[in-house]
């Protein structure tokens, strides 16, 4: 249904040179074509939004917004002029009037993230332009923030040109220097564990240390000001957990620095704040894949990984219930008079069943042969459960 005549009238929808004089018609300041692709987008928001709530006819506005996608895709991928498709078309920040009040301006770059319409994300100029845009090809304007203009020493093969300050705001090279100070984090994690010092003083690397996470943490905070909570996600709240153990390590050891020299209580806390510190080392080292998800293989890999612990938080979520369910038969089979011990068993043996080493002794005692059969019946459910939510090939 999307012919080429299709995609040439959405594409004229932006030229208002047939309502003007012969004396305008050339006039490129009426030709709004370049936001076409924008209102396509904002079109497809509006049609998804209605099948939400119009569910009798969501089918329908489905079937349009993926509609005007295919024609944003159409037209991205049929303007042959580079330079107009990234400036005007992609790149340029675009507002519309919602009750009368402009919305904060956006570009189609940034919509198509926002609104995940991956047919366009998946389109040749979208992804060209994206390119441009990682590799500092194309930058923002020191006068303007809202343009992007060509960074003209691209084709130099000197390095010095390219060693500039101001190309620290660079994709590419924000991502690699994160990298960097990630693995000197992590030597100096690495240096701060492997050389405890008994009397509880701080040397130079885990000074350094503590100084680091001091700087993430700041940056956290400022990355919240700016954005609020869309912001929160998985990565920060694994970036505050790890801040949050490092913190009370540092606060155990000034505490424990407080304390005079040869104190008993100087050396537990001391030994407290390692222990801290070293509970957090699985956290420094996943902390990296942070910043390998650029790469194509662990960007795969991390996507497969949020997958399972999806399915895997959903199966524990009603394994609760069966669990519950499964200690309240144990626990009024329970005919011994000492409860609590019985009870610690039960609770013991459920949790292992779950962790996959389950133990058969004991359970006789609770109304044989009912406990014993329960319990078969328990571990049959739980091994059947995670045979379904094991990873699958597609």
């Amino acid at each position: 249904m999307i012919t080429p005549e299709v995609v040439q009238t959405a594409k004229s929808a932006g030229n208002h040179s047939s309502t003007l004089s012969s004396d305008d018609v050339d006039d490129s300041r009426h030709d709004y074509s370049a936001c076409v692709v924008f209102c396509l987008l904002v079109c497809k928001k509006w049609f998804k939004r209605l099948a939400a709530i119009e569910l009798w006819d969501s089918s329908m506005h489905d079937v349009r917004a993926v509609a005007c996608e295919i024609i944003a895709k159409r037209i991205i991928e049929a303007e042959e002029d580079t330079e107009y498709l990234f400036r005007d078309i992609l790149l340029k920040r675009y507002s519309i009037l919602n009750d009368g009040k402009e919305t904060p301006a956006a570009n189609v770059i940034e919509r198509a993230v926002d609104l995940h319409a991956l047919i366009v994300i998946a389109s040749s100029g979208y992804q060209r332009c994206n390119q441009y845009l990682w590799r500092g090809w194309l930058v923002q304007d020191d006068e303007d923030a809202n343009r992007f203009v060509e960074y003209k020493h691209k084709a130099s093969t000197n390095f010095w040109i390219h060693f500039n300050p101001d190309r620290m705001k660079v994709p590419l090279y924000q991502n690699i220097m994160q990298m960097v100070f990630s693995v000197v984090y992590l030597a100096l994690y690495t240096q701060a564990i492997n050389t405890i010092n008994p009397k509880g003083d701080l040397d130079i690397g885990e000074g350094l240390l503590y100084i680091f996470t001091l700087g993430f943490i700041t940056d956290e905070v400022v990355k919240f000001w700016k954005v609020g909570w869309w912001h929160f996600g998985f990565w920060n709240s694994f970036n505050i957990t790890l801040y949050g153990l490092l913190t009370i390590s540092f606060v155990l050891r000034m505490i424990a620095l407080a304390q005079p020299q040869g104190d008993e209580e100087r050396h537990i806390y001391n030994e407290l704040s390692y222990n801290f510190l070293a509970f957090s080392a699985p956290m420094f080292w996943a902390r990296l894949l942070l910043y390998l998800d650029t790469f194509r293989f662990f960007g795969a890999m991390l996507v497969v990984i949020k997958v399972m612990m999806k399915e895997s938080l959903i199966f524990f979520a009603l394994l609760i219930v069966v669990f519950v369910g499964f200690a309240q038969a144990f626990v009024g089979m329970d005919q011994v008079d000492d409860n609590s011990s019985a009870s610690r068993f039960i609770f013991q043996s459920l949790v292992n069943g779950v962790m996959g080493s389950p133990e058969f002794d004991g359970w006789d005692r609770f109304a044989p042969p009912f406990g014993l059969v329960l319990y078969y019946i328990y571990n049959f459910i739980i091994a059947v459960g995670k045979l379904n939510h094991a990873p699958r090939a597609n």
